[in-house]
């Protein structure tokens, strides 16, 4: 009586594991080991990567075995400890992102953000089931926002929500009829001939039919004197053959599908949990549904806004739910037609087969769209145009195709005005085709619309100052220094652009002279730098600054300096050059320079610089055979021409000095120095009035400069003898 009063979950408590083979499974940690390896490894390469830990954890719980916890309390460990680690990279805080990237969360309307958040998830399962419309990036309203109750999208949500109700209802319905039949202790039920299950007490047929099951050591069992020699196998790919008996002669047996031809067979073992043979399907269901929502609920915004409206990546791992939740049917409806219908059968088995292959036609169809990058956005176009189109123009940019990449980045623009990236990209294919207006424009847009965008800032700066301004561009390059860059997607990239700001701030600074203000800014830049910035070029600029300073040592140090981080940095050699020939060793620069040559053999800018040395040494032949092959190569490099013309004039070739003073005066219309050197070569070339024009052109861009005046006077007096 004590013992028939035991409840089947009494006997798996307190007696061994259903059978050694389940036992050793168990027992064997090695499985579990790789699991949390593989789950660690992979948090390196993908983030929902800690997501299958939790599905994981719904395997263990579908399994009803004592020992099984030890994995589930592993596997919960290792959830944790990896979201704990993910929490750690992003800063412990929520991830940052553009408005565009998620529009709901800058929403001010609770209800839209509500309605839109609750259809997500209706959204990302319908593109599961039927994944006709895909693209690459799902950002900028490409989902438009639901922004009330009347818009019919809410009534995809409601049905989403209200079959997932219902399936859930159900599970918890049939688990809770498993938890009665296990209580009462019932035996579970084989399968008949149908294929159905018998769920409840077994007949007393079928119960003295399991009294006479025996092994008989070769996986076979003999039933009434007929043997069958099958084997059946669990979900753990172990085969069960043995059989006991309790104090009352009877048999406790284990339910498994046979996914093979449909059936639920019963084997034999020491007692433990039974379940009836309907549990089996709902396990499935739960497993399934697990896969689905697990992997999904980080990106619902259910604890903090995610950087995506839809994401395909996302739907990898419940795609897997999905396909196991349609073979479960598919296996159902063929074990209801088995014999009564066949044709209904064919219909199902058909009907399979056409799934199939209209997804695997989907499949061949997107693999194409993923060939190349150009394929892929413009298969976007009509999902996301502005994103597409912009994306598109980097691709013809990158191809040397500018008029289509000028085309599509205001195609772009033409659906999101606002894009500040694309203002930026379109500004920098402008600056490139000397279109300086219409570049500055596009900066000017890109700041408007992203204040903080750093890099257009620094390119304005640049351009402006090419133009002539340099006041306006020292304002441009403070300002971007002092951007506050907090709360950007690549601070990086925006800390190193503030540097390079300071860098062109001194370097204008230095350029004008004023070596005292130029080289604070270098020492503020220096300051600042972040780890990530090279310091190679700064070093070298502070000693291009104690240079002309004529502080030589100090200028030497700070080369040696930008050598020692990067032993090939060019600008150091060159500057290195210059150095030993101030130093009146003129033999040392050489060598500089030709390490220089070693370096890049193919560098324009040293032989500009091993022609000017020629020059400094009196090889004035040679600096100007040099040149001759050297400038059209370097006709916009304003440095090279004007040294260049200087060259021409000491080697008595004025014509080619004056054309060459000229060419410097169009790279740098505001350059005084330029305007005054051509004046001079006029001058000397007897052409007194465009010699007056070019002093007086100087005196305005730098008024009361006395070599200039003093140029001009000699002039003046000059015409007047002659006149």
């Amino acid at each position: 009586m004590e013992r028939a009063s035991r409840t089947p979950i009494d006997n798996a408590l307190r007696k061994k594991p259903c059978s050694k083979t389940i036992e050793s499974s168990y027992g064997d940690r090695k499985p579990l080991s790789v699991t949390v390896t593989k789950i660690y490894g992979s948090l390196m390469a993908k983030r929902r990567s800690r997501l299958p830990s939790l599905l994981c954890v719904q395997g263990c719980e579908l399994v009803r075995f004592r020992q099984a916890l030890e994995g589930v309390a592993l596997l919960v460990i290792c959830f944790f400890s990896l979201l704990g680690f993910r929490i750690y990279f992003m800063g412990n805080k929520p991830p940052e992102f553009a408005p565009s990237d998620n529009p709901a969360s800058d929403s001010d309307s609770l209800l839209t953000r509500t309605l839109t958040y609750n259809f997500l998830p209706a959204a990302n399962f319908w593109m599961v089931l039927c994944p006709r419309v895909l693209s690459f990036d799902w950002s900028m309203e490409a989902v438009p926002l639901l922004e009330n109750l009347s818009d019919v999208r809410n009534i995809a949500t409601a049905g989403f929500y209200i079959s997932l109700l219902f399936l859930v209802v159900k599970v918890i319905k049939i688990l809770g009829q498993c938890e009665d039949y296990a209580e009462n202790g019932h035996i579970l039920g084989v399968n008949n001939s149908n294929g159905t299950y018998n769920n409840g007490v077994s007949s007393a047929k079928n119960y003295q039919q399991h009294n006479q099951v025996k092994s008989n050591g070769k996986n076979g069992v003999h039933n009434n004197n007929t043997s069958q020699n099958n084997n059946y196998t669990l979900t753990s790919q172990k085969t069960y053959s043995s059989s006991s008996h309790n104090s009352n002669g009877g048999h406790y047996g284990k339910a498994v599908f046979d996914l093979h031809n449909g059936h639920t067979r019963t084997f034999l073992s020491s007692p433990c949990y039974f379940i009836p043979s309907s549990c089996r399907p709902v396990d499935i269901v739960m497993l399934s549904t697990a896969i689905v929502v697990f992997p999904f609920i980080p990106a619902s915004n259910m604890f903090f806004y995610v950087g995506f409206v839809l994401a395909e990546r996302v739907l990898y791992i419940p795609s897997m739910g999905v396909c196991l939740l349609v073979g479960l049917g598919v296996h159902t409806l063929c074990n209801k037609y088995y014999q009564s219908n066949a044709n209904c059968r064919k219909l199902i088995l058909a009907s399979l087969v056409l799934l199939i292959a209209a997804f695997s036609a989907k499949t061949v169809i997107r693999n194409r769209d993923w060939q190349t990058e150009e394929k892929l956005y413009k298969a976007g176009v009509a999902v996301n145009p502005a994103k597409a189109w912009g994306n598109l123009a980097n691709i013809f940019n990158d191809q040397q195709e500018f008029e289509k990449a000028e085309e599509a980045y205001r195609n772009a623009l033409k659906y999101r005005p606002n894009m500040a990236d694309v203002h930026y990209n379109l500004g920098i294919l402008l600056q490139n085709q000397k279109r300086y207006a219409s570049a500055i424009e596009s900066y000017k847009k890109a700041i408007h619309f992203r204040p903080k965008l750093s890099v257009a800032h620094l390119n304005l700066g640049i351009l402006t100052a090419q133009l002539g301004d340099p006041e306006l561009a020292k304002k441009i390059y403070s300002h971007c220094a002092d951007l506050d860059t907090s709360g950007l997607k690549d601070p990086r990239l925006h800390d190193g652009t503030k540097i390079s700001c300071l860098f062109n701030h001194g370097r204008l600074l230095m350029d004008e002279g004023n070596m005292d203000a130029s080289l604070e800014k270098f020492q503020l830049a220096l300051k600042r730098r972040p780890d990530h910035y090279a310091p190679q070029s700064l070093y070298n600029m502070l000693g291009e600054v104690y240079f002309k300073m004529e502080r030589l040592t100090e200028a030497e140090k700070w080369y040696l300096e930008a050598l020692k981080v990067k032993p090939d940095h060019m600008p150091a050699h060159l500057t290195m050059s210059k150095l030993k020939l101030v130093k009146n060793q003129p033999t040392e620069a050489e060598e500089w320079l030709l390490k220089a040559k070693k370096i890049d053999p193919h560098s324009y800018t040293v032989d500009n610089h091993i022609a000017q040395l020629y020059a400094s040494t009196g090889r004035h032949k040679e600096a100007m055979a040099l040149f001759d092959t050297i400038l059209p190569h370097l006709s916009e490099d304003f440095d090279a021409v004007y040294a260049a013309a200087a060259i021409y004039r000491e080697g008595e070739n004025k014509r080619k000095a004056e054309e060459l003073y000229i060419a410097a005066t169009q790279i740098k219309p505001k350059e005084p120095t330029a305007w005054m050197n051509l004046g001079a070569m006029f001058h000397i070339n007897g052409k007194y009035s465009e010699a007056e024009q070019a002093y007086l052109t100087a005196l305005q861009l730098k008024p009361g400069e006395k070599v200039t005046m003093d140029n001009l006077q000699r002039l003046r007096n000059l015409t007047k003898r002659k006149g």
